[in-house]
């Protein structure tokens, strides 16, 4: 009887040791997130009497969030659509675009064209073409395009639709990666 005892002992050890740091880690996660509730002047456990500690990032952390947040994984999946609307924006404008003068891979076609045709697609054509513009897919004159008073603008294309779509797929798979718990490059894939 006093070797089932011993053999007893020996189990209650093995499970209560995992169990243990659970509890440990978990203790130590509760206790960060008080004192981060503490500092943070949105919460309700705020204490007002303390200063919240001075923000050390450098430049180039500023305004960007925390990595490994939640905030990050969101932008990160955010940005995935958003390219995925410029690629089937750029793709609209090849459709009903007109080939360009010396160029015909390229396409143009005019702001209220786009406007009439792709705001029943997405609401944000304004916004989209702009950020195209940002990553120099497409181009147009002005800072910003307002439905009816910029209807006659022309929009170009700068590349042609099948190299728009190769590079942003590429952006996109490069954030998909990142995002993986395994991130590898494709070249080394098996």
């Amino acid at each position: 009887m006093a070797d089932v005892g011993h053999e007893l002992n020996a189990i209650r050890f093995v499970v209560d040791a995992p169990l243990s740091s659970k509890v440990a880690k978990f203790n130590q996660a509760a206790t960060e997130h008080k004192s981060n509730q503490l500092e943070n002047p949105f919460s309700g456990s705020h204490d007002s009497r303390s200063r919240s500690p001075k923000l050390l990032l450098k430049p180039e952390e500023y305004g960007k969030p925390k990595p490994g947040s939640l905030t990050e994984f969101r932008g990160m999946k955010a940005n995935i659509q958003v390219y995925q609307e410029m690629i089937e924006l750029c793709g609209i404008i090849q459709q009903e675009g007109r080939p360009v003068k010396g160029e015909p891979e390229l396409r143009e076609i005019t702001f209220g064209e786009i406007f009439q045709i792709y705001v029943h697609i997405n609401d944000k054509v304004a916004g989209l073409l702009l950020r195209a513009r940002k990553h120099e897919l497409l181009t147009f004159e002005g800072e910003m395009l307002f439905q009816k008073y910029h209807d006659h603008v022309h929009i170009y294309l700068l590349r042609p639709y099948k190299e728009i779509k190769e590079i942003m797929s590429a952006k996109q798979n490069d954030i998909r990666r990142s995002l993986s718990p395994n991130p590898r490059p494709t070249n080394e894939l098996p």
